[in-house]
């Protein structure tokens, strides 16, 4: 005989979406059941956010090896132990798997089940031999790798983001077909541990971001020794383990590259499959949940958060959705989500971060704007580090409030939330201009950015000539 439970809400899917709301419906007293079938902590725990920052943390102290001489320190050759860095990044996952395990949120009062999920009807959900009912569900089933239909691809090993991290041998040439954030974070952290790197993209690499800031990123990946070969179409792949051919054209050119590994970094698609979402009228496509501004699916009492959907699929977007799901479904707030100061980062070195609008969105959007930059060149504590890449480009309308900024520089996915903070408030250049700094500090730049943009009227003849004659007065 099935076993009933009776709740107020029901998640599905145990990522950082999934948990945020069963760990704050639970603490404020709902009867909350959270189902997963898989690993707790979901793709960035286990296969994406927290693995992929402690494999650049390795590369990047690998780096650091040799990079002393500027400072008087004689450089060293880093001998990379892969499988230790393998170690490495399973040890930080498990530091922090104890944050979203099963016990700890057994703990909070949340009833778990490890099981796969599906719906029977609209306001029923069978898990295993168990069946829930809910007043509200929350489908929070996230995303995963998806692969580009190449002839040949079915037949040869390659790794996705999904089973990257488990590779303990250091490839001697990787392929990655894809240049976005995820292919240019693995291509500088495995270049930098010792591999040769092949970057294959169709269009532009970094082609979300502003093509002046992004430039200065691949240039940087480029001196590393990553090859990235931009507007290449694949036109097939074959071999065997060890052994990969990639077979592209570029312009009137066609190239074989033969590599020892292939990472696939072509993006994902979210998980709906398996859920039986008709029956309960929640309407989907191959992008996603179709969701409303609550976040409500086609049937209001299921809400839909994080990577399935659809739209931005950021670890910190699914922690946003699940705050304004707790306000509709609890609180019966009628929230609505606001994306459109949603920062981003790619954490290559330097980093790439960026919130709001781009100046060639703003430029459609605007009958006029004033674009600042600020250079890193020009920061002393930038300048004491030695790591004076990047710049600050912040973007305004005629009034000087922020639409958007990017960063590339060190620490950029730092830098950014003042930044954030403007966007999402409407403020102006003076709010940013008019804050003490410590100095020196890295941080400096956004305050010398929003500066510059009251420089020309500060320092004007009519600037002087006021001071002049205000003189005459004592």
């Amino acid at each position: 005989m099935a076993k009933r439970i009776k709740a107020d809400i029901c998640v599905i899917g145990a990522g950082s979406g999934g948990l945020s709301v069963a760990a704050g419906a639970a603490q404020m007293g709902a009867r909350t059941v959270l189902i997963e079938r898989d690993a707790m902590g979901g793709d960035c725990l286990n296969t994406g956010c927290v693995p992929s920052k402690a494999l650049l943390a390795a590369a990047k102290q690998a780096y650091r090896m040799g990079a002393g001489a500027p400072f008087g320190v004689a450089p060293a050759e880093a001998k990379v132990d892969f499988a230790k860095v393998h170690a490495h990044v399973h040890s930080v996952i498990g530091a922090i798997a104890p944050n979203d395990s099963v016990a700890r949120f057994e703990g909070l009062g949340v009833t778990v089940i490890k099981d796969h999920a599906r719906f029977r009807d609209g306001s029923t959900v069978l898990a295993g031999d168990t069946e829930i009912t809910a007043r509200r569900f929350v489908i929070a089933t996230g995303s995963r790798a998806s692969a580009p239909p190449i002839p040949g691809l079915d037949k040869v090993p390659f790794f996705t983001n999904e089973n990257l991290f488990e590779n303990k041998e250091c490839p001697a040439h990787l392929i990655v077909i894809g240049g976005g954030p995820i292919g240019m974070e693995m291509a500088q952290a495995h270049r930098r541990l010792g591999a040769r790197v092949t970057v294959i993209e169709g269009l532009r690499a970094l082609g979300r971001e502003d093509p002046e800031l992004s430039a200065i990123v691949l240039d940087r990946l480029r001196r590393d020794g990553v090859e990235i070969l931009e507007g290449a179409k694949v036109l097939s792949v074959s071999g065997e383990e060890k052994n990969i051919a990639v077979e592209i054209s570029v312009g009137d050119e066609t190239r074989r590259i033969e590599g020892s590994h292939l990472l696939v970094a072509t993006g994902r698609r979210p998980n709906v499959e398996g859920l039986d979402l008709e029956k309960a009228g929640v309407d989907y496509t191959e992008r996603g949940l179709k969701v409303d501004e609550r976040l409500r699916t086609t049937n209001k009492r299921i809400f839909g958060i994080g990577d399935v959907a659809g739209g931005l699929q950021f670890t910190h977007v699914a922690g946003y959705h699940a705050g304004i799901v707790i306000r509709n479904a609890l609180f019966r707030v009628p929230a609505r989500a606001d994306h459109s100061a949603v920062p981003w980062v790619t954490y290559t070195e330097p980093e790439l971060a960026h919130v709001g609008e781009t100046e060639a969105e703003a430029r459609e959007r605007h009958p006029k704007i004033n674009v600042l930059r600020w250079h890193m060149a020009e920061n002393d504590r930038a300048q004491a580090e030695r790591e004076t890449e990047g710049v600050i480009k912040v973007i305004t309308d005629s009034h000087a409030r922020v639409l958007g900024a990017t960063i590339v520089g060190p620490h950029a996915g730092e830098l950014i939330l003042p930044w954030v903070l403007a966007k999402s408030n409407a403020l102006k250049l003076s709010a940013m201009a008019g804050v003490i700094v410590p100095y020196p500090t890295f941080s400096e730049i956004s305050k010398r950015v929003a500066g510059s943009y009251y420089t020309p009227a500060l320092f004007s003849p009519k600037t002087r000539m006021l001071v002049r004659f205000l003189s005459l007065f004592g």
